[in-house]
């Protein structure tokens, strides 16, 4: 069992922060919504990523929601007031910049999905690096139900994992899909009963934070780079990257660590 060493830092009630040793722990919180993203909150949510990517205590994002659900994406009452922000406004000020920062922080984040992810809540926790739900979570293209398009990465990201025709017709139908299922096709890692998911979920945050983290920041680039690359081209970035890899000082403490037959000490340096 873990021993935690907890700091507590509240940004705003929309989104609660702490840090559990060396994992930041993001909690989405606005229960009362579905944790749905208004303006504020969006922006709120990006200072928390800059803020974790910037803080060298920090070694492993853990990402989840208060309640019921994970989100549920867009809080479309902020649509409905007056003067509300346009569609280009929220996709190039809100959600474009939210899952860009997922994909190029240097750390691991683990996405914990403890209920209903829906429309860009869905994509949000999809292009995290770990993605594992309770038994009770689902995922729910829902654009199509109001006549919209996937956003927040979707069409990028939903293909890659589980192919072009169940892709589609998900999108498409906007069918709900059931933690199961989802697992099944490739969607997530691994399923948590509800019970024991929060604190299972929280082991594999701290697992990775106690890794050579920067090593799987280079993991990380390596795979945001085979989006674009030719096979050849993946193969000189694998070469680049593992030079790198191979001369840090987590490397040559698990070598050394390897050796004399001990748990190694990594410090993501």
């Amino acid at each position: 069992m873990f021993n935690f060493v907890r700091t507590i830092h509240l940004y705003m009630s929309s989104i609660l922060f702490e840090i559990k040793n060396s994992v930041a722990v993001i909690t989405l919180n606005r229960p009362e919504k579905f944790n749905s993203f208004n303006s504020e909150m969006a922006l709120l949510f990006q200072k928390i990523l800059d803020d974790c990517a910037s803080d060298k205590n920090i070694r492993c994002i853990y990402l989840t929601g208060n309640g019921k659900a994970f989100t549920a994406g867009q809080d479309l009452s902020e649509l409905t007031q007056e003067n509300p922000p346009s569609f280009d406004k929220i996709l190039s000020e809100y959600y474009n910049p939210i899952v860009a920062r997922i994909r190029n922080i240097e750390k691991p984040i683990v996405c914990a999905v403890n209920g209903v992810a829906a429309g860009a809540g869905a994509n949000i926790a999809l292009c995290c690096d770990v993605v594992v739900t309770s038994s009770s979570a689902s995922f729910i293209q829902a654009f199509s139900k109001i006549g919209l398009i996937p956003d927040s990465g979707g069409t990028f990201i939903l293909p890659r994992l589980i192919g072009f025709q169940k892709a589609s017709a998900i999108m498409m139908l906007g069918d709900k899909i059931s933690a199961a299922e989802a697992e099944k096709m490739g969607m997530v890692y691994k399923i948590f009963p509800d019970e024991i998911f929060a604190e299972e979920s929280i082991k594999i945050a701290i697992t990775l934070s106690q890794m050579p983290t920067k090593g799987l920041a280079l993991t990380k680039e390596a795979l945001n780079r085979s989006f674009n690359n030719s096979f050849e081209e993946q193969l000189k970035t694998e070469d680049e990257l593992q030079f790198e890899a191979a001369h840090t000082s987590d490397y040559s403490e698990g070598v050394k660590a390897f050796l004399e037959k001990r748990a190694p000490i990594f410090r993501g340096e």
